[in-house]
């Protein structure tokens, strides 16, 4: 009894102790996100206090030299290269986590996962030199320059595929096995018992994979700086070059000064903002899909 008794309060501190320093690693995180905003305000607020905030959307170019700032090129630049990708990657790394899952055999899934594991590996300047010298000249074949927004949206897809995949895998993996045998005792389909029954209780480990691809197509710098040709303008077509948020940031913080400097920090201050929102969004869905099968 005695021995019990201590083995239970050896237990009891083990929790605490882990409770304490989860909590500590969770201040931790939440102060380094304030600093990073604190620190992007700052550096951005001479642009804010002395620019009036319209000249962002109504300037009429990206012209720093000539004190013209619209920033709207680039963000549209960036969220099309983003939404693009998204539309191609979330299919395929459903489809890829689904065939590990529940199609593939035991054979075939390792390999197949530890190939998506790679994938996920590679640096992101590995895909930009890729897409600069197999992938645009592919598509200048097609339609010149190459350089362009397609090329952008196909880079970042195939950056962001695994990430899709691997949470996707998890989020089906963690899924009890009641669930499905339940739906198999039905006398349910496969594909039943995956509509039906998997993807609902993955959804949010899917949804959660989801947005940290899209965190990483919105931000991502040196392999779209590669492929998409770097021209300010609004995309009219899909074979139109742009320049995104990120790439700009990169391509002249090295000279920037004043005013100019100012005002890529706000283009940081924007990124951040685009994944705060787009965190935001998921979990106002989530919420609200919650609030629908309860109530259903």
């Amino acid at each position: 009894m005695i021995w019990s008794k201590r083995n239970i309060l050896s237990h009891s501190v083990t929790d605490k102790l882990v409770q304490w320093v989860l909590r500590f690693g969770a201040v931790i995180a939440a102060l380094v996100m304030l600093l990073i905003l604190f620190f992007l305000l700052r550096e951005s607020w001479p642009a804010m206090f002395q620019l009036a905030p319209a000249r962002f959307l109504l300037d009429a170019s990206w012209h720093p030299l000539e004190a013209s700032y619209n920033l709207m090129p680039m963000l549209s630049g960036t969220v099309l290269a983003s939404i693009g990708a998204l539309l191609l990657a979330i299919p395929l790394g459903l489809a890829s986590a689904l065939f590990i899952v529940f199609y593939a055999s035991a054979h075939l899934a390792t390999p197949y996962k530890r190939l998506i594991e790679l994938l996920a590996g590679i640096p992101s300047v590995v895909f930009g030199f890729w897409g600069l010298t197999t992938l645009v000249p592919l598509i200048t074949q097609w339609h010149p320059p190459g350089a362009s927004l397609l090329a952008a949206i196909l880079v970042l897809a195939l950056m962001i595929l695994p990430t899709i995949t691997l949470t996707a895998f998890s989020a089906l993996q963690a899924i009890p096995d009641e669930f499905l045998q339940n739906a198999a005792a039905l006398g349910m389909s496969r594909w039943g018992m995956i509509y039906g029954v998997a993807l609902p209780a993955a959804q949010t480990g899917i949804v959660a994979g989801i947005i940290l691809a899209a965190g990483r197509a919105l931000g991502e710098t040196m392999a779209v700086l590669m492929v998409a040709g770097n021209v300010v303008q609004h995309p009219t077509t899909l074979f139109d070059p742009i320049r995104t948020l990120a790439a700009n940031i990169a391509l002249e913080m090295a000279y920037a000064m004043g005013d100019h400097r100012a005002v890529l920090f706000v283009t940081g201050l924007l990124l951040m903002l685009l994944v705060m929102l787009l965190a935001a969004t998921a979990g106002w869905l989530r919420r609200n899909n919650q609030d629908w099968s309860s109530s259903a």
